[in-house]
């Protein structure tokens, strides 16, 4: 019996490993790590590279991206949005019962330690980035917090795409090399269409639930046709834009290397085609948040070429 009671043991723990992991809701964290791997490779022309700014920076957004995940289990839980039946969230609250207070603490837990790094990120850089950090640190909580949450209304992928695309590469940049310049946002804005399409993705899938709930979600304004075009055109503007830059002079010729990504952004747009139903949707969501990882990845690599060759 001893041998079957420690399997027992080792399952009940990996199961609970897996509660809190999936309540960082892990597939929408590239929205974090992808901006600071950009971000670092665009300073590379500029110098070399301070690892310690980027592992910290790194950490921090990765932080505060699970950190706002957690949120939206919160205050999507309260407002009664959520079940045990829902689709797409991490469940920890619904299904697996852990205190909606625990996971409130959590959060902020993770804030805090995102501001004592920030705290070295300022010592090394400039103190400037504290109020930056802060005002995307209230955003990522009144993204689903406070009286008129972010995600409800028409602006939330705007408001994804800016403060988890093109800023967080900016300070990623910046703390590097102590400056902003004009390549550092441009090449910044194919992935800020792309974090916030993730987020579009999500508000397709949930489009029939949030529209019975209240929500105003630009899904819901457009339809879920019309957010499925405006998924697939934004789609191929990140990848024209790709053009844009070589062209221009801006980048080299070797970050059309992220046009490898081109057959998940495909995949990813099809998989809504024709579904109505949440769950079949999930492969489709899946691909978009690949997509922006894929693509994000292939471009720093590109970077990274066009840089030593």
């Amino acid at each position: 019996m001893q041998p079957q009671l420690q399997k027992k043991s080792v399952v009940e723990s990996n199961r609970g490993f897996q509660v809190w992991w999936q309540l960082t809701r892990p597939h929408t964290l590239s929205a974090s790590f992808v901006p600071v791997l950009l971000g670092t490779a665009l300073a590379l022309k500029n110098g070399s590279i301070h690892f310690g700014l980027f592992l910290t920076m790194l950490l921090a957004s990765l932080l505060i991206q699970a950190a706002t995940n957690m949120f939206n289990e919160y205050y999507d839980y309260k407002r009664g949005l959520d079940d045990e039946h829902s689709v797409g969230i991490g469940g920890a609250i619904v299904r697996d019962g852990i205190k909606p207070g625990t996971v409130m603490k959590l959060a902020f837990s993770f804030y805090g330690i995102a501001l004592l790094l920030g705290i070295y990120i300022c010592a090394n850089s400039s103190w400037w980035l504290a109020l930056v950090g802060l005002v995307c640190m209230a955003a990522g909580y009144f993204y689903t917090g406070g009286p008129l949450p972010i995600a409800y209304t028409p602006f939330g992928e705007l408001v994804a795409g800016f403060f988890m695309g093109l800023l967080i590469i900016l300070i990623a940049f910046f703390i590097q090399t102590g400056t902003v310049d004009r390549t550092s946002i441009l090449v910044s804005i194919p992935i800020m269409v792309l974090v916030g399409e993730i987020l579009l993705a999500n508000n397709i899938r949930d489009l029939d639930g949030d529209k019975e709930n209240g929500r105003k979600t630009l899904a819901i304004l457009l339809g879920r046709q019309g957010a499925i075009k405006l998924l697939a055109t934004l789609f191929a503007l990140s990848y024209l834009w790709i053009f844009v830059l070589i062209l221009s002079g801006i980048s080299t010729a070797w970050i059309a290397i992220a046009l490898l990504s081109v057959p998940k952004a495909i995949k990813a747009t099809k998989g809504f085609i024709g579904k109505t139903v949440p769950i079949q949707m999930l492969p489709a969501m899946k691909a978009t948040a690949q997509t922006n990882t894929l693509f994000g990845f292939l471009l720093t690599v590109g970077l990274f070429i066009g840089h030593f060759f």
